[in-house]
């Protein structure tokens, strides 16, 4: 079991931008792959943003609804993956979580072992 801890989360007005962070002290997080998800009670979680392990490049791929407005990225030497997510819309206000595991990236948080708390993001119109 890994400890994810997620930090970033804010409330902010639409159009606004934050930036999540992930990072664990006692798990090298560049041999895993990683995912933010999110849930909005009542809903379905989803992956919002993915990005895979060295064996795939770090190939990131997003969810449709964020594409082109949300940006992962890895700081391999700070052990910590990134969440920038721009032009906000009061849509995004959620709970975000971290997930990480070795392997291929998964869709579905259920399935992984390491998951963080969670940050909250709040958007308001």
């Amino acid at each position: 079991w890994v400890r994810l801890v997620e930090s970033g989360g804010d409330s902010v007005q639409a159009g606004g931008s934050l930036r999540l962070s992930c990072t664990s002290s006692d798990y090298p997080l560049t041999t895993t792959s990683q995912a933010w998800f999110r849930q909005v009670p009542g809903k379905e979680r989803e992956a919002v943003a993915t990005i895979g392990d060295s064996a795939s490049s770090y190939r990131s791929d997003y969810h449709n609804d964020v594409r082109g407005r949300f940006r992962i990225t890895r700081d391999n030497a700070k052990n910590t993956v990134y969440l920038q997510m721009d032009s906000l819309k009061p849509e995004d206000s959620d709970m975000y979580y971290c997930a990480a595991d070795p392997g291929p990236i998964c869709y579905n948080l259920d399935e992984y072992r390491n998951v963080g708390q969670g940050t909250q993001v709040t958007v308001t119109s």
